[in-house]
């Protein structure tokens, strides 16, 4: 084993704090990575505070990583000390099951492994994210950065960027549709790139007027501020598609009429029930659909990685030093980033 220095939650009242626990000794699928970037994402504040009801103390958070092979298994091909890769939000998964054969990991059947906070599957332990200096990960979880992409800006692509191209792909959002992205925070701007890139016309969907023009910067088309009656009246059943990244319960009623018929919300940023209630005539009558989408596969991973490198997609972030963390969590509750923290870990 090798001793990792990392930050991690102790209990859900106290902030994070300096912690040292072992790394296993690399498996014979095993990369072992020096961690040089973290992306800081919400689920990392959620699961710190147990607002899910299922973190086991302590934990360190993290799944946006970027880092430096040091060594590798003996079964190891694809990877070699000195490679630049990332590591998203899973680690492992059965394998064996359809929807790990289908290559989308993230449906397993036998529930996949979490990059932190979840059982290893072989000793047991608790896994550990990416607020560290080092981490060991099977390498079929690994992902070889592409050429020419910026590694700081890249970590939040592996969550926040999956996350939103993983429903863009699976629905078939491209040329000729006309998609609304509700949210303009980390998972919204990305999902404004991605969309524009796949060749969709994109509105913004944002109830603070404040964020019109950073709509706009980020390559949004058009922009309605959704506390207007009379712009979401303009728009009604407007959209193929609704991609849904807002966090916390809101109506998706007035979004749903915004669609046409045929048309699908997708839900990648709610895990609460939804509230108020969907109100069926605005399925029934324009056979619209409600979706959800979780994360991405490994393959859809590396995908988005290369597109990002090819178009020039970037996340627009803010450097963290890892003794800051805990001020970085109390302004992303507040929601004063622009729009995604990263870690350099050569701070810690």
């Amino acid at each position: 084993m090798s001793e990792a220095k990392a930050y991690a939650a102790f209990s859900a009242e106290k902030p994070l704090a300096p912690f040292t626990f072992d790394r296993r000794e690399p498996r014979q699928d095993d990369v072992a990575i020096d961690i040089m970037y973290c992306g800081v994402c919400h689920s990392d504040l959620h699961f710190a505070k147990n607002d899910w009801g299922m973190t086991q103390y302590p934990i360190v958070p993290g799944h946006e990583i970027v880092g430096r092979v040091t060594s590798v298994g003996d079964k190891v091909t694809r990877f070699k000390e000195g490679d630049i890769v990332g590591v998203g939000c899973m680690v492992d998964s059965c394998r064996t099951c359809s929807a790990c054969q289908d290559g989308v990991e993230q449906y397993c059947l036998n529930g996949f492994t979490m990059t932190y906070g979840s059982e290893d599957r072989q000793d047991g332990t608790m896994t550990q994210g990416g607020y560290s200096n080092k981490i060991v990960v099977s390498d079929h979880f690994v992902m070889k950065m592409p050429d020419g992409i910026d590694l700081a800006s890249a970590a939040p692509i592996l969550c926040a960027g999956i996350t939103t191209y993983s429903p863009l792909k699976h629905h078939g959002v491209g040329e000729g549709h006309k998609i609304g992205i509700i949210g303009m925070g980390g998972l919204g701007h990305m999902g404004v790139k991605l969309a524009k890139a796949l060749g969709a016309e994109v509105t913004v969907f944002t109830r603070s007027d404040a964020k019109v023009e950073e709509a706009k910067r980020n390559g949004a088309d058009h922009v309605v501020v959704s506390s207007d009656q009379a712009q979401m009246d303009a728009v009604a059943e407007t959209f193929d598609f609704m991609l849904d990244t807002v966090p916390v319960q809101h109506d998706i009623n007035p979004y749903l009429a915004s669609l046409k018929y045929d048309g699908t919300h997708i839900i990648v940023g709610l895990l609460e029930p939804i509230e108020p209630a969907i109100e069926g005539f605005n399925l029934v009558f324009k056979r619209r659909v409600v979706a959800g989408s979780l994360i991405g596969g490994i393959a859809e991973t590396e995908e988005v990685l290369k597109l990002c490198a090819d178009q020039g997609i970037t996340c627009d972030v803010e450097m963290l030093d890892i003794n800051n963390i805990n001020e970085g969590f109390e302004r992303m509750e507040k929601g004063d980033v622009r729009y995604r923290f990263v870690i350099d870990m050569a701070t810690i």
